[in-house]
């Protein structure tokens, strides 16, 4: 989790064009440390308030850091746009570990089985049904070795939906090995998370 949120943090930077930004990285992957703490030491029932909590105070703070920027107005407009995104997406990371076990098994795979199809060389419609099917038959699958059963169908279809996302907004500057290391990794799994998080609660 905690290389997931730096892989994040610093993916979201570097796909927006910001590089070097290390205190907008460094406090953004604090902040999916505070709320992995704050997961860690409360019930799994209270995880959207310790997320909403944390994404509150780390707001302010990305503000704050964001007045002692010298740039121009526009230039800082742009870094708080970017701090606030990654801090949000750091902090949504986390909701893996307040997730069901069994639900996370099934969201990992199915993000990794709609990344891998979603790969093939296919016309843009195709390879995206490729990869939900693919995301929904990973969930099958794995709910199987699993407590889900059948229904982790419907959390795999979901999760793999969210992976297309993550790796649609990733392919923005796709081309760069760096980002293609880090947000085209980490975006897919970093937004899956409140899915997993939901519906492994509601179907379990």
């Amino acid at each position: 989790m905690v290389l997931l949120q730096a892989v994040t943090a610093a993916g979201w930077f570097r796909l927006n064009g910001m590089w070097p930004a290390r205190q907008g990285i460094a406090l953004a992957f604090l902040g999916g440390l505070a709320t992995d703490a704050g997961l860690l030491a409360t019930p799994h029932e209270d995880a959207p308030l310790v997320a909403i909590g944390t994404l509150g105070v780390w707001c302010l703070l990305v503000i704050v850091l964001q007045l002692r920027n010298r740039g121009s107005a526009d230039e800082r407009m742009y870094a708080l746009t970017a701090g606030l995104a990654s801090s949000a997406l750091a902090v949504l990371a986390a909701g893996h570990l307040a997730a069901d076990p069994d639900a996370v098994v099934v969201g990992a795979a199915a993000v990794a089985l709609a990344t891998l199809a979603r790969a093939l060389p296919l016309p843009g419609p195709l390879s995206l049904v490729l990869g939900l099917l693919a995301g929904a038959g990973a969930g099958i699958a794995a709910g199987q070795l699993t407590g889900m059963g059948t229904t982790g169908a419907l959390l795999g279809l979901v999760a793999g939906g969210c992976a297309l996302v993550g790796l649609r907004v990733a392919s923005y500057d796709y081309p760069s090995r760096f980002v293609h290391m880090t947000a085209g990794v980490a975006l897919p799994l970093a937004l899956a998370a409140p899915a997993v998080y939901v519906l492994g609660r509601a179907l379990g």
